[in-house]
């Protein structure tokens, strides 16, 4: 892998050729599944932002990885964590392959940042990346772990330029292809949002499920409070999967599986495995006419915070010591829609939700047409100026756009110069300008420089729009 820049582009009809519209995990999954009562998956998170850090000096500074610069500087805040975050990045392949020569049956989602993955080989830490191979690559684990897309530099979709979020979907395909192969890219089926955020503009959902769906992908990682019925109402069967219908203001239309994560707090219920226990006081539902087993999803990070850093690994062999092949198991998100399916279940089956509060925009549609959804929003905050487009995300108390125009302005214009430059055009995108181009790009929008506030991490991110615009140029 390149070190300077990572492979994000270039192998595009590649890294869409390996999805395969094919069962990948029912078929050598070894539940039975007709006696399973309940069941409940979880997913770890993980994430190292890339800066220009590597000297005191942003301008000059090469971009690096934030762990390398956490390593490098441990005793500065809680830095000292760093060496524990890089085992906890490799720890889980660890663990899958221990409870399987115990004779378990463990299951975890995993999704890793294109950030991470590129700055895990800027540090020369490929030994990370061989132990996950080992249960990424090798027949034996396939069944165990389940790895989720994701959008390759962390970036938020709503505040996220619209021409970009494919680019983002896409290099982490590239990235994740250039590592793992062909054939584990096309076992990448479901989609983990950075921040689990939802966008609730119907334009820019309609995007979003558009390139996730031609990017490859078959379902989509939701939170319980971003999803609402049609007609506004609460999800009532959240232990289902839905279906999430995108509408844009032309009437066109997109739908893709999503499978619910019921809220709490993240991190400390993977940790404890609370999913698992969760599952354990639940019966089979009824829905769309079968009866089927309810599925309690959760997702957290996988390193940050000492319940993770230290209950993590007890809590999950505990557990997995205990579970069978029947009663309550943990299952992998694909590996229980395949299931499904095979019991007759369909996405088309599923039933509807849309983003939280689109019901209140689309009483404001009069007719469909280029910008009716912008008029009908306009029209809804004429009527309640607290109406926010930017909150469905796992975050509901940030706002990923207000307050932060100093770094959106920067962002927008590069996105703005990247795209008038090179749209339309014959541009080679496996060249390292190209390249280059598209990495600052992906790097301005990551949540970071706008998670942690202004100061040092907005100045980061207005250093990297200077030189996208620099690295446009240039082509």
């Amino acid at each position: 892998m390149q070190r300077d820049i990572p492979p994000i582009s270039g192998n595009e009809r590649r890294a869409c050729a390996s999805a395969k519209n094919k069962d990948s995990y029912a078929p050598i999954s070894n539940i039975h599944f007709d006696n399973v009562r309940a069941c409940f998956g979880i997913a770890l998170h993980m994430h190292q932002p890339t800066i220009p850090a590597s000297t005191d000096d942003i301008r000059s500074a090469r971009l690096i990885s934030n762990l390398q610069h956490m390593m490098e500087h441990q005793h500065i805040h809680d830095n000292h964590n760093a060496p524990v975050f890089l085992q906890c990045y490799s720890r889980i392949s660890d663990i899958v392959r221990g409870l399987v020569a115990e004779g378990h049956n463990p299951r975890v989602m995993l999704d890793y940042s294109g950030n991470l993955l590129w700055g895990l080989s800027q540090m020369e830490e490929e030994k990370v990346l061989d132990n996950l191979a080992l249960v990424t690559t090798q027949k034996k684990y396939l069944r165990y772990v389940e790895w989720l897309g994701t959008m390759w530099s962390h970036a938020v979709v709503t505040s996220t330029p619209i021409p970009d979020i494919r680019l983002h979907i896409m290099a982490w395909r590239e990235n994740f292809l250039s590592i793992f192969g062909d054939e584990a890219l096309g076992r990448v089926k479901g989609f983990s949002p950075p921040e689990m955020h939802l966008p609730i503009h119907p334009d820019i959902c309609y995007e979003y499920v558009k390139a996730l769906k031609e990017c490859g992908y078959e379902w989509l990682a939701v939170q319980e409070h971003t999803i609402e019925s049609p007609d506004g109402s609460a999800i009532r069967q959240r232990y289902v999967p839905h279906r999430l219908v995108a509408k844009n203001s032309l009437g066109e239309v997109q739908e893709i599986t999503v499978l619910i994560k019921t809220q709490g707090s993240d991190t400390k219920l993977v940790a404890q495995m609370q999913p698992y226990y969760e599952a354990k006081g639940k019966e089979r539902e009824v829905y769309c006419g079968k009866k089927i087993p309810p599925f309690a999803f959760q997702i957290g990070d996988g390193e940050n915070g000492g319940v993770m850093m230290n209950e993590f690994p007890p809590c999950y062999k505990i557990a997995f010591g205990e579970i069978g092949l029947d009663g309550v198991v943990g299952m992998n998100g694909s590996e229980y829609l395949e299931f499904l399916k095979g019991m007759g279940l369909k996405g088309s089956d599923y039933l509807p939700v849309q983003p939280i509060s689109q019901h209140r925009i689309w009483k404001e549609v009069t007719s469909f047409g280029k910008g009716a959804c912008d008029e009908a929003i306009r029209k809804v905050h004429e009527k309640d100026r607290g109406f926010n487009l930017d909150k469905a995300s796992w975050t509901n108390d940030k706002n990923w756009v207000k307050g932060y125009e100093d770094v959106m302005d920067p962002i927008n214009r590069l996105s703005a110069e990247f795209h008038k430059k090179l749209d339309g055009k014959d541009v080679g995108t496996a060249g390292p300008r190209y390249r280059e181009a598209l990495l600052y790009l992906l790097l301005s929008q990551t949540s970071c420089f706008r998670y942690w506030g202004s100061g040092v991490w907005t100045e980061y991110a207005k250093e990297i729009c200077r030189r996208g615009m620099e690295a446009v140029k240039k082509i």
